[in-house]
């Protein structure tokens, strides 16, 4: 008797491949065909277009003239009424244009997702050093100002579990040590400052504080990004000042101890 494959099994059911549908969009990959999206979910021809219908008759997706699909606005739309965003970037906005205003430099607001920084907001402008990060953006958190903040006051398991796994370098300066990154957790709990010092791209400097939620437990982290020629030095009084001032607007405190 011929094998049958379970509809209902993980990864095979309806829900499961449209959302491999869906996966196969990315920063590098915003627009594709059906050919393309076929490929890089490993669906059958058939079954990706018919997934691919439905979802763009839902509007998760569009399709422009020349039959290349990209994310469409209501899939943005639903995503915009997540609660770990929506409140945080109303109380977290003002303070942030704040900061820009006072510097002009890039600032940014994130949160942990799993083992990532992902970035919730950012105001760049256009003098402000190039940087790679985006709204929705997910980066590594032992390589960024605000992912240093994230990981020294998120759980012990978190922590164990990224100083166990292997830490991707990127620069010359980025921490692969699971000692020095260690030692650096430590220092931005003693000090409620995460400093990037180039560990994600050779020119920026990130200075970064804790966010903290009603529980005063740390819900995100804020930060500027600046030129490595730049001091931090002059910065961290306006970050920790934002930093409180978004904590204070969520009815919490200033951040605790972390573990």
């Amino acid at each position: 008797m011929p094998h049958r494959v379970d509809a209902a099994a993980p990864g095979n059911s309806v829900t499961s491949r449209a959302l491999r549908v869906l996966e196969a969009f990315s920063a590098q990959r915003r627009e594709l065909t059906l050919s393309e999206i076929a490929r890089f979910t490993g669906l059958p021809l058939t079954t990706a277009h018919r997934l691919i219908a439905d979802l763009a008759e839902w509007g998760a997706l569009e399709r422009d003239e020349q039959g290349h699909y990209r994310i469409g606005l209501r899939l943005w739309e639903v995503a915009a009424l997540a609660p770990r965003s929506v409140g945080l970037r109303e109380a977290a906005l003002p303070f942030l244009e704040d900061l820009y205003e006072a510097t002009h430099e890039n600032v940014h607001l994130a949160v942990r997702d799993g083992d990532e920084a992902l970035y919730v907001e950012r105001i760049s402008g256009r003098g402000a050093v190039s940087v790679v990060s985006r709204v929705g953006g997910r980066l590594p958190l032992h390589a960024t100002g605000v992912g240093l903040v994230l990981l020294a006051y998120a759980d012990t398991e978190v922590q164990e579990r990224i100083l166990g796994a292997p830490l991707r370098r990127f620069t010359d300066r980025t921490l692969t040590s699971p000692a020095e990154l260690r030692r650096v957790l430590a220092e931005v709990r003693r000090t409620r400052i995460g400093i990037s010092r180039g560990y994600l791209e050779e020119n920026a400097l990130s200075v970064a504080a804790p966010v903290a939620g009603p529980s005063g437990t740390v819900v995100a982290a804020l930060s500027i990004v600046v030129p490595m020629s730049r001091a931090p030095g002059p910065f961290l009084p306006a970050v920790t000042a934002a930093a409180r001032g978004v904590s204070r607007a969520l009815g919490g405190p200033t951040a605790r101890p972390g573990p």
